[in-house]
């Protein structure tokens, strides 16, 4: 069975990704369900192998399409960010600049067809925003770059639990502005579309309410009867089976419970306060929305234990498996 290809690059050279990548090459299942193509550059994939106590030898490619007719794991060296310019556990805009470069010359890859998918270590958006990137985040980046301009939102996912979010990273007095038909619809819609990719045959989503104890009948607020309850009814008419609007404080006893694959939630926190909870150290998030699968760790850069050895790169991992699987889906 032909395997996809997989880029993976090591986000922020100042935070944990050289290492997670160097821990995630040492693992025989990651080799076994894609073929890797690591980009980046050469002293960082030295400095991650370092830190990690590692010794894995990568193939050095030039050309993309090497890696669709051999067997990996590769090395597709770039110069992104020069060793002088990066500080260790430290905020830096090259290194941001550096990471976007990496990201760019994955983004034309998936453009040509030459990959399936792209994963990558954490990033930091202060750097990403000071060396030069003009959007909220990497999410907003990656839908300008391709162009998209159908509804695309952030996927958190745990294991076989999905989240997804109508609003993303605004502030929290800007929420109720997002709480709309539209918004809920869309976002439903995609979570659907995504889970089926994802391999669930009948994806079980549900929305959350907004406001506590779910309006408690409109005495809290009237987001649910006036606008959830209603997208989510015209969502069943539409012949999705979006279950809610179900309280914010128990909806995720459900997902607990395995009654549930997926959450739309009203709010950034709304979804990752439960989530990572649940699960810090095995958290992906999933771009949604985008012409290929595009995955990274829940977590950051966590500066502060970098160069120690001891980032668990368990997130990183399961974050590389489910991009090997969406982008197996692309080949069938």
């Amino acid at each position: 069975m032909k395997k996809p290809v997989v880029a993976v690059t090591f986000g922020d050279a100042c935070g944990i990704g050289p290492e997670l990548i160097a821990k995630l090459l040492a693992r025989s299942d990651a080799k076994d369900v894609a073929t890797m193509v690591v980009v980046g550059d050469a002293w960082v994939w030295d400095e991650g192998q370092r830190v990690a106590g590692t010794t894995t030898t990568l193939k050095p490619i030039s050309d993309w399409k090497e890696a669709r007719n051999g067997e990996g794991p590769f090395f597709l060296s770039i110069d992104s960010v020069a060793k002088s310019d990066v500080t260790a556990g430290q905020m830096t805009p090259a290194a941001g600049r550096g990471a976007r470069q990496a990201l760019t010359t994955c983004l034309e890859a998936v453009q040509r067809g030459d990959i399936d998918a792209i994963c990558f270590a954490p990033l930091n958006k202060q750097a990403m925003k000071k060396g030069g990137m003009d959007f909220e985040d990497e999410l907003h980046f990656f839908a300008d770059y391709f162009g998209v301009k159908e509804y695309f939102c952030e996927f958190n996912t745990l294991g076989t639990l999905w989240t997804s979010r109508i609003s993303s990273h605004i502030p929290l007095a800007d929420i109720p502005k997002y709480v709309t038909k539209d918004r809920i619809k869309a976002a439903a819609r995609l979570t659907y579309k995504t889970l089926k990719v994802a391999g669930f045959a009948e994806p079980r989503v549900a929305v959350a309410a907004l406001n506590p104890h779910g309006g408690d009948g409109g005495t809290c607020g009237r987001e649910e009867i006036d606008i959830i309850e209603p997208a989510a009814r015209e969502l069943n008419a539409e012949g999705l089976p979006i279950q809610g609007p179900y309280p914010a404080d128990t909806i995720f006893l459900k997902a607990r419970d395995k009654q549930l694959d997926s959450i739309v939630t009203m709010y950034h926190d709304q979804g990752q306060v439960a989530v990572k909870l649940m699960g810090f150290e095995r958290g992906v998030t999933v771009q949604g929305g985008l012409p290929a699968p595009i995955t990274t760790p829940a977590h950051g850069t966590a500066f502060d234990i970098v160069g120690q050895g001891k980032a668990n790169a368990e997130a990183m991992t399961q974050a590389y498996l489910l991009a090997a699987k969406m982008g197996a889906s692309r080949l069938t």
